[in-house]
């Protein structure tokens, strides 16, 4: 797959339905893996994800909003083709076809986190919006499971769900005793994988829910960043049998794949949906549209879903072998689109008109530096630093950009003048009114991928200043100067220098 430029997650799905085709045997322990990589999916997504996102309108009632017109267009769209004769839908009712349909309004979050992460996007306004769809999208799909197969939870399941809140607040306390690194790591698949998964599913809910609300728990920590990114590479071994998985749905035969194909002719309206509502709560053209695609596919949940009706005998076993199909196939189309999204959002802005700029949302609206002569970018131990030495020794007025709003909130209050934003956001850059009177820009993310994409973003805005970054590595070092940064700081270099100076000046104070 990398050699015709598309993911290796369709590959893997590919692989799925070649090995099922060969009559080769689903491999024991292959649910297992899949079901460990979805719930570290979940963990890690809670991580990043601020509660907050979750109560706003364009959350909720785009979920809800969508979710019902989804299941009235797929109502009729199977209709339709039940008059076409298609089978499986020759003696379906009306009924079955609406149980179809909410199985096919799901999006996938497996296929959303990823490709927001390959794009380093995933703390975008318009990513989180995403993801706060899929999760109310996940409640949704817990409650029909629920319902559906009429195990009811567990009386305990009251006192977890009461505990969580102090837990929590322990949790994070205890965190922040675990020695940093390995311990840390370990620390955080426990939570993951004991109050969490083990937990809820004791209890009868869905365990990989309880990752991602154990998650969201720990999110705000000054740690949690960290342990996502930790969790990265293991996350995304596990996942390959979660898309290998999809492949073992069952035997196709030559009408659940052209029923499976057919489906996908829902997808321009699911994406269109999502694009019109988003717009009705004033985002911008630009938010709108790419959540708008990158939601514009069918989900892992919509198989659960089809299991469950098929387990229940509301649907036939065939369905199973469709949805996969639909699944997988809409996969391919989604990559195809969202790799070619910026050409689509032209188009969008020629047909759609421009909200006037002080009606749009709140976190869509221009961002000014207003005349600070410095900006760091990354709040941590490091932008700390640099903001105090900028301000105290040379004077300038400094501002400072951070996206963690505990540390945003605690900054304030110890007297910086702080932009909750992320810098590492391209919804950032393009709200950005002008870095014209800027004269320094100090990059101070954290990871890698940040800094370069902030890096590309000043260079393309035509920013004359300054620009210095902190580099981990030596191989960063020659990827900053080669994208044109005026000053980098190898981390441990800058460490060294500042640790010979004290330990002079200390010696100098002595003599």
């Amino acid at each position: 797959m990398s050699l015709v430029k598309l993911p290796a997650l369709l590959g893997f799905l590919l692989a799925g339905f070649l090995l099922e085709g060969a009559g080769v045997r689903e491999l024991p322990y292959l649910d297992f893996i899949a079901e460990l990589g979805v719930t570290l999916l979940l963990f890690g997504i809670g991580l990043k994800l601020d509660v907050r996102s979750l109560l706003g309108r364009e959350v909720w009632v785009t979920t809800g909003g969508h979710m019902a017109l989804s299941v009235a267009v797929g109502t009729g769209f199977l209709w339709l083709l039940a008059l076409l004769g298609f089978p499986l839908l020759g003696d379906a009712d009306v009924g079955t076809m609406a149980l179809i349909a909410f199985a096919l309004s799901f999006s996938s979050t497996v296929f959303v986190v990823k490709v927001l992460e390959d794009k380093a996007e995933l703390q975008s306004f318009y990513g989180r919006v995403a993801i706060g769809i899929l999760v109310m999208q996940d409640l949704a799909a817990v409650i029909f499971m629920t319902a559906s197969e009429g195990d009811l939870p567990s009386l305990w399941a009251v006192p977890l769900l009461l505990g969580l809140w102090p837990l929590g607040w322990v949790a994070r306390r205890v965190w922040r005793l675990v020695p940093p690194g390995e311990m840390q790591a370990l620390f955080g698949l426990a939570m993951a994988l004991g109050p969490g998964y083990a937990a809820f599913d004791a209890v009868g809910l869905k365990g990989d829910l309880g990752a991602l609300v154990v998650g969201m728990l720990l999110a705000g920590d000054t740690a949690a960043s960290e342990l996502s990114h930790r969790l990265f590479g293991l996350k995304d071994l596990l996942l390959v049998g979660f898309f290998i998985s999809i492949g073992f749905g069952g035997t196709a035969s030559g009408h659940t794949v052209l029923l499976g194909l057919t489906l996908l002719l829902l997808l321009p309206a699911q994406v269109l949906l999502y694009v019109w509502l988003l717009d009705r709560h004033r985002l911008r053209r630009r938010t709108s549209v790419k959540a708008g695609l990158l939601l514009g596919n069918f989900s892992e949940f919509g198989l659960i879903v089809t299991a469950v009706a098929v387990s229940s005998g509301m649907l036939e076993e065939d369905w199973l072998v469709v949805m996969s199909i639909a699944v997988a196939a809409s996969f391919v189309v989604a990559t195809v689109l969202n790799a070619r999204s910026d050409g689509w959002l032209r188009l969008a802005r020629r047909l759609m008109p421009m909200h006037p700029p002080h009606e749009v949302h709140p976190h869509e609206r221009p961002i000014s530096f207003g005349s600070a002569r410095a900006v760091v970018m990354g709040m941590g131990r490091v932008g700390r630093a640099a903001y105090a030495e900028l301000t105290r020794h040379y004077g300038l007025e400094v501002l400072g950009v951070e996206n963690l709003p505990t540390r945003v909130a605690d900054l304030r209050a110890d007297g910086f003048t702080i932009v909750e934003a992320d810098a590492a956001d391209g919804d950032f850059w393009a709200r950005l009114e002008s870095t014209g009177q800027v004269d320094i820009v100090v990059l101070a993310m954290p990871f890698h991928g940040a800094g370069k994409l902030a890096l590309r973003e000043l260079t393309a805005s035509d920013y004359t200043g300054i620009v210095a970054v902190v580099a981990q590595y030596d191989t960063e070092v020659a990827e900053y100067e080669e994208l044109g940064a005026d000053v980098v700081v190898q981390l441990y270099e800058g460490a060294g220098t500042t640790l010979a100076e004290r330990a002079a000046d200390a010696l100098a104070e002595r003599g």
